[in-house]
């Protein structure tokens, strides 16, 4: 494995042609279920994958950016089901693959020769690693909206090998990253076509490593949540568009390629239900550049904002405070906008009473985001607006961040175009946490 800068792998990949190996399919009516886990330190989110045979267990993070799901694979894992990927073969271009790449040392998963070369890409790092892609057993669970049931072997589950290097930046406990994109070899999008399930898959993240995993679904509902019965939440999630960036944000990509993010249309930003005033086209996608709109991240702790949306919000949440009387605090990075803990009412299930935050999205539902999704408590004494000013020429104008989300069932539905969420289930007596 070599580091490089995105020209340098490119000049130095060569194609060639070799042919694909026989695929193994797994079949299934039911959905399957990761549990998803909190690293409280860095505010991400990761799951643990059972890989290769035998199984060895994989703690990667969380990316919905994703393109290829990789793993640091200097820890023992030598499984005699893995197979490199042949450079130039169907599974190769279905992966956007590169060209070849080839090692010299004992052949091993992830040293193997003229194999499909693919960029594993730390967003920590912001490097890129070129890897050989290969492909080995996935073992996954199924579930009835919420409990663990049958247990199946996906053949031929596509992963790049990186060593330890690679990884540096990633959360301490995680060793990879699991793609969540759009892209063909994403985790949903191959679990989909090899059990024949929806092509949708939903997350609901936990607040607190101490309270226990939320999940992660694939292949659509039932959804149930702990404490509600038999209520099944995809009957009851509002729902939007997801919208398509036309132009590529991935480090690496062609001049035709269209995003494989996640992208929402936010219309207008409210504090109490009245609109904060910015200029909205910061909230469209430039079709020429790509640059504007809102998208949905995993790996950014907090929703960041274009340097006149983020003011034009605190102007408006500190005025709507100060009316209910509460009290401002001198800011804590990277916050803006903090005040004293001992001047807020504590609120029901859904955190402090503090002004509510709605993104009013494109099909005329809110998002509401209310204490627990809006604020930080940085001290005893003090809690924190828990959104981050992105500068004034961000790539996105609004990234929803992963706090935002915490204790929300939300689904993207690639196959519908849909994005959908519950707002916080803690107003309906549940959360994202079970043990």
């Amino acid at each position: 494995m070599t580091s490089c800068s995105p020209l340098l792998c490119l000049l130095f990949l060569t194609l060639s042609f070799f042919l694909l190996s026989p695929s193994q399919v797994a079949s299934s009516s039911s959905p399957v279920i990761f549990p998803i886990r909190k690293d409280d330190l860095s505010r991400l989110y990761y799951t643990t994958i059972q890989i290769g045979t035998p199984p060895t267990s994989v703690i990667t993070l969380l990316d919905l950016s994703g393109q290829w799901s990789w793993f640091n694979c200097d820890g023992g894992y030598n499984s005699s089901a893995y197979r490199a990927v042949p450079c130039g073969s169907n599974t190769c271009n279905s992966a956007a693959g590169l060209g070849c790449v080839s090692c010299s040392g004992p052949i091993r998963p992830g040293c193997t020769n003229d194999t499909c070369g693919v960029f594993a890409y730390n967003p920590f790092q912001n490097t890129l690693f070129s890897d050989g892609l290969g492909e080995d057993v996935l073992v996954v669970r199924g579930t009835d909206g919420l409990k663990y049931n049958s247990r199946l072997h996906i053949g031929q589950f596509p992963v790049s090998c990186v060593d330890s290097s690679a990884a540096e930046g990633l959360p301490k406990a995680t060793e990879g990253i699991i793609a969540l994109s759009r892209a063909a070899i994403s985790l949903p999008s191959k679990l989909s076509e090899a059990l024949k399930l929806p092509k949708k898959f939903a997350l609901c993240l936990p607040s607190s490593s101490r309270l226990g995993h939320g999940d992660l679904y694939v292949g659509g509902g039932p959804y149930y949540r702990p404490f509600t019965g038999k209520k099944d939440f995809s009957k009851t999630l509002l729902i939007t568009k997801l919208l398509v960036n036309p132009v590529s944000s991935a480090p690496i990509h062609g001049d035709s390629d269209v995003s494989v993010e996640y992208f929402i249309g936010v219309r207008a930003i409210k504090v109490d239900y009245t609109p904060i005033s910015f200029d909205s086209s910061l909230l469209s996608i430039n079709s020429t550049d790509g640059v504007g709109g809102t998208k949905i991240s995993s790996i950014t702790p907090y929703t960041t904002m274009h340097s006149s949306i983020y003011k034009a919000l605190v102007k408006a949440f500190t005025k709507a405070a100060l009316k209910r009387k509460i009290v401002q605090a001198a800011a804590v990075a990277p916050f803006g906008a903090c005040f004293r803990l001992s001047t807020i009412q504590k609120g029901g299930n859904a955190g402090p009473e503090v002004p509510r935050v709605v993104l009013v999205l494109q099909s005329g539902v809110s998002w509401l985001l209310k204490g627990a999704n809006s604020m930080v408590t940085v001290s005893k004494e003090v809690i924190c607006l828990g959104f981050v000013d992105g500068g004034s020429k961000p790539a996105t104008s609004i990234v929803v961040g992963g706090h935002q989300m915490e204790d929300n069932l939300v689904e993207f539905d690639v196959g519908a175009s849909t994005f959908a969420f519950s707002n916080s289930l803690r107003d309906q007596n549940t959360s994202c946490s079970h043990f």
